[in-house]
């Protein structure tokens, strides 16, 4: 892969003005909602579909779709697997030909802490500014294994899954419009659904929107909020006239399609936030799932060293990240690595430090040890807030040190992650460690979160066609 090849200024430049827009208020039709952070791939979309006024404001897919699903199979269009229970019922065709949107979806249902149940809930209908997701695949990261723990500040009850992948089943006609996708388009759906009116979204941090009541997003929203259908762990899922959608290639396996999220963190942390670039040397402290989506986007921006840091236990995981493009790893418990860091950086220390550990506080203290004169840490890895020992404010001081924050991803972020994986140039499926069928969420949950003995979990998600 070239250096910069999906990050460089050009790429930028058209991702803004082919897919995205800041984000801004601004009203898009009458009674639609302001259009905030994605718009539609362009204006021949936009033609097409406002040319279709004899057509039924909702879209609906027809029975003789692109996938040409025959009688006989679930919603969700896939062969139940073997022990998944009864299908759910068929969609209805009548006699002129347009099926009936789905009545009831699967969905598995966080009560409170360490408490799922798969139960049968009632789907909603789309008015013309929403849309209904039929679930490829909904990828799992370690904040799902916190709020299964009952770590993360939500109310129960609630569907989680915030890394949705998915096919467009039924959507309205300003909906098709403003994301410019249609019935039976593939779309990588972002985990927050912004307000579009508060200042954050305004200014163009919507990953930062609190208008909404809190932290608003997929897989995070409780039942008792209408429509209920928040969460990816489903059948279907709601997109709210909010929501942020990316269409991808329906070619690429949904294994590796689902990683728009982690990848996305992965450019958003160790690219867009420090800015990182050619000769730039980078240190990522952690070799989880998003450790290594920090190597991938790091090497595509074109970074002169990338060095990751572990465990002993890390070991297969650190020779992972070698393989996606680090060149050197460290043991963190058999090497000196303020020494090691100084030896591989030519006395230097790091230009960018990514701390994306989970839950030990110690490595932000010691972040400051490893940067260069001058150089940026990211803290992107969540501690349960708890203080951290050993830090030395001085040194941030007398090394005129940045230290940036990093909460979510940003539509340029997922777009570049996108771009990426639809090349086929990295060795993603490495990345890939396990898929489950949704009755298996709360293993799923168990096994990332080291649950489970004899596995060792880096992505999976779970898999519902």
């Amino acid at each position: 892969m070239a250096p910069g090849e999906f990050w460089c200024s050009a790429c930028a430049a058209e991702t803004v003005s082919a897919t995205t827009s800041t984000v801004a208020s601004s009203t898009l039709g009458r009674g639609g909602p302001p259009r905030i952070g994605f718009v539609a791939s362009n204006s021949a979309t936009i033609g097409w579909h406002a040319g279709r006024a004899a057509r039924s404001r909702v879209h609906t897919r027809s029975c003789g779709d692109a996938r040409g699903v025959p009688e006989g199979r679930t919603p969700a269009g896939a062969v139940p697997r073997a022990g998944s229970g009864p299908p759910l019922p068929t969609a209805a065709r009548p006699a002129y030909g347009r099926p009936v949107a789905p009545r009831l979806t699967r969905a598995v249902v966080q009560n409170g802490p360490r408490a799922l149940e798969l139960r049968e809930l009632a789907v909603p209908d789309i008015d013309d500014d929403s849309a209904l997701l039929r679930v490829e695949a909904c990828g799992i990261c370690g904040s799902d294994a916190e709020q299964y723990a009952g770590v993360l500040p939500v109310r129960f009850p609630l569907i989680p899954g915030h890394e949705p992948l998915g096919v467009i089943e039924r959507i309205g006609d300003r909906a098709a419009r403003r994301w410019g996708v249609d019935v039976g388009d593939r779309v990588a759906v972002e985990s927050l659904i912004p307000c579009g009116h508060c200042r954050a979204c305004t200014e163009g941090r919507y990953q930062l929107c609190r208008g909404r009541g809190g932290m608003f997003g997929h897989g995070y929203v409780p039942l008792t909020h209408p429509p209920g259908l928040w969460g990816a762990y489903a059948d279907y899922m709601y997109l709210d006239p909010f929501s942020l959608v990316h269409p991808m290639r329906k070619d690429v396996p949904a294994t590796l399609a689902v990683m728009f999220n982690p990848l996305g963190a992965g450019f958003r942390w160790a690219v867009e936030i420090p800015d990182t670039g050619p000769g730039d040397a980078v240190l990522v402290l952690g070799p989880g799932q998003r450790g290594l989506a920090c190597v991938i986007a790091a090497r595509a921006a074109g970074a002169d060293t990338i060095i990751v840091t572990g465990l002993a236990r890390d070991a297969k995981k650190l020779a992972l990240a070698r393989t996606l493009g680090a060149d050197h790893t460290i043991d963190v418990e058999a090497e000196d690595v303020r020494a090691r860091v100084r030896e591989l950086t030519g006395g230097r220390g790091a230009d960018v430090v990514v701390e994306v550990s989970a839950n030990a506080p110690e490595p932000v203290g010691e972040a400051l040890h490893y940067v260069a004169a001058g150089g940026r840490i990211v803290l992107a890895g969540v501690k349960g807030f708890k203080a951290v020992p050993d830090f030395v404010s001085d040194l941030v001081v007398v090394k005129e040190v940045t230290i940036r924050g990093a909460f979510g991803v940003t539509t340029r972020a997922y777009d570049a992650a996108i771009r990426l994986i639809e090349s086929g140039r990295v060795p993603l499926a490495r990345m890939h460690t396990h898929d489950f069928p949704l009755e298996a969420a709360e293993r799923a949950i168990r096994t990332l979160a080291g649950e489970v003995p004899g596995e060792t979990s880096i992505h999976s998600c779970l898999l519902l066609e």
